[in-house]
């Protein structure tokens, strides 16, 4: 008996969502009183062994280069395969792109219950019942899993990263990996910016900055915070903003320590998408906007007021002339 965690990864590097779940899996499987280990697919070019100092003790190393690409269907054999092998009773994924691909499939797999955006280590006083967020974050469920098998995949940022000392051993694996069912033909990766998905503070606008002209002082504070920029559905219909940065229910669902929502109503189907922000800040000259009702802070202002205070206060924080 074990829990497996898996750690996911994208050109080499592992992804620091994985950190997240295995520091997760480690608690969880301290919690159960069995031992904790980590699955690696593809080949990576950081320290593996070093993953040991988040709580994991083994990890699987299948280092074949169709996993290189996520397929979620060789994936899900893959990972289902080496699970069977650990006689892991429980599985650990990070609720990202990925694991929302995969853990369905999994779960098919393995005949396994699952608890999908998992918050928190499920409570096993009583069988394992894991809690996770619904109706767009405004209640939680209480799930209970029976399965002999069961799967969690967790919400980015409800868990909190924790490193110590330890090294894994790592075990390559030799399961059979099935040819990939999809083929790469091109990959269109947006350089030199925070990836979205993995940013700790995001500067976001909307419909309020009246057009993609007024951008340049959202991206100049981003830069100075070291943030990632994002933006509402509107915007990114009008092609004010690419359509990767579009956060809510339809774009993307991100969760970083801070989010700064600039010009932005806050629509239900907006806050779907950054609810699980840690803090949320939000300027708007409307004091009736409905997102200052879920924000942490709130500025009643014309940003283009504010924010060019805020980039001259950064600065002289940062000492930049």
């Amino acid at each position: 008996m074990s829990v497996l965690i898996f750690i996911d990864s994208a050109e080499g590097h592992v992804k620091k969502s994985s950190f997240e779940a295995l520091t997760y899996g480690a608690h969880l499987a301290k919690q159960l009183g069995t031992s904790a280990e980590g699955v690696l697919l593809g080949t990576v070019a950081d320290d593996v062994a070093g993953l040991g100092k988040y709580g994991v003790s083994k990890i699987h190393h299948v280092a074949n280069d169709t996993l290189n690409h996520v397929d979620a269907q060789v994936y899900a054999k893959a990972i289902a395969d080496v699970a069977t092998a650990a006689g892991a009773t429980v599985i650990v994924l990070s609720h990202n792109v990925t694991g929302k691909a995969v853990s369905p499939r999994l779960s098919a797999r393995l005949k396994a219950g699952l608890v999908a955006g998992a918050v928190g280590l499920p409570d096993t006083s009583n069988g394992f019942v894991a809690k996770k967020g619904v109706f767009s974050g405004k209640a939680f469920a209480h799930i209970a899993v029976n399965t002999p098998v069961k799967i969690l995949s967790i919400s980015p940022n409800s868990y909190k990263t924790e490193a110590g000392e330890g090294i894994a051993e790592v075990v390559a694996s030799n399961v059979t990996v099935d040819a990939a069912k999809v083929k790469v033909t091109a990959t269109n990766k947006v350089t030199g910016q925070v990836p979205l998905s993995e940013a700790e503070l995001v500067v976001s606008g909307g419909r309020g900055l009246k057009g993609p002209e007024n951008w340049g002082m959202m991206e100049e504070l981003a830069g100075l915070l070291g943030a990632a920029t994002a933006c509402s559905r509107a915007v990114a219909d009008a092609h004010w903003r690419p359509h990767h940065e579009h956060v809510g229910q339809t774009g993307g669902s991100i969760a970083p320590n801070l989010y700064l929502a600039v010009g932005i109503s806050g629509a239900i189907q907006h806050l779907a998408g950054v609810n699980r922000s840690k803090v949320i800040v939000v300027i708007n000259k409307d004091p009736e906007a409905p997102f200052f009702k879920a924000a942490d802070y709130g500025i009643v202002g014309d940003a283009f007021d504010v924010i060019p205070k805020m980039i001259q206060e950064v600065k002289k924080l940062k000492g930049v002339a």
